[in-house]
């Protein structure tokens, strides 16, 4: 039985990027940015309205605290 994770010298085979991966940050965040650009243009971007806004830091406030609610009165974290 041959191990895909190997090379033929028996030596741990190194993962190559693919994809994103292989990009720097830079190039990543300029075909990002033209993909953003372009949902813009096309008018399927979304653009968040101030009460989404509102509910999205809501629910994220909530998930921070691992669902207990608010700080103690001490105002600090168990």
């Amino acid at each position: 039985m041959s191990n895909d994770n190997m090379s033929e010298q028996g030596e741990p085979r190194r993962k190559e990027r693919r994809g994103f991966a292989s990009m720097s940050p830079e190039k990543q965040r300029e075909i990002a940015s033209k993909g953003g650009r372009a949902a813009h243009m096309k008018g399927t971007a979304h653009e968040w309205t101030s009460e989404e806004a509102r509910a999205a830091g809501r629910k994220g406030g909530r998930a921070s605290r691992g669902g207990r609610g608010r700080l103690p009165e001490g105002g600090t974290a168990e």
